[in-house]
């Protein structure tokens, strides 16, 4: 698919039919994480495919928002690998994670998937349900499947405002 129309076709999907990603459409979301830019090429994420009854209840259990998706990526980033910013004490850890969270949201698209951003949910809770290690924090939750019939964007998704709103040229 064109990158354009990726972009301007994806939205966040809130009602699945409840099929697993097709193995093809996954992997190639996962490299498409695998691919995004991380500073310094840290590359400190990590992405588990939650797809058993066990993983999923799990992830019910710290949020209404995985909307019958078959398939859920929680994106983590590892807390002892991350670049620090000269004069300051800002680090990658979470940006690096969201730029492959980003690219994987798009693959999806790309793929024939929809998909939806979670971020509704105690990430702590979600860390000790799954046993993750110590070193990793939880950015989010992505919901990746198919659209059951009538799904859709909502009804506010297209609004977007002018650029000359959110663009200063200095």
């Amino acid at each position: 698919m064109e990158f354009k129309k990726v972009i301007a076709e994806r939205y966040s999907c809130k009602h699945y039919d409840g099929r697993r990603a097709d193995r093809d459409q996954l992997m190639a979301v996962l490299e498409a994480g695998r691919l995004a830019p991380t500073a310094k090429n840290l590359q400190e994420q990590h992405v588990y495919v939650i797809e058993s009854e066990e993983g999923l209840s799990k992830i019910d259990q710290v949020t209404r928002s995985r909307y019958g998706a078959a398939t859920c990526l929680v994106v983590t980033w590892d807390k002892n690998n991350m670049y620090t910013y000269p004069g300051s004490d800002r680090t990658s850890g979470c940006e690096d994670a969201t730029i492959v969270a980003t690219h994987m949201v798009l693959a999806a698209k790309d793929a024939g998937l929809d998909s939806c951003w979670v971020n509704n949910f105690n990430p702590d809770k979600l860390h000790e349900l799954l046993g993750l290690p110590e070193n990793e924090e939880i950015l989010m939750i992505l919901d990746l499947g198919y659209p059951a019939e009538g799904a859709g964007p909502l009804p506010n998704h297209f609004s977007r405002k002018p650029l000359e709103e959110t663009v200063t040229y200095m």
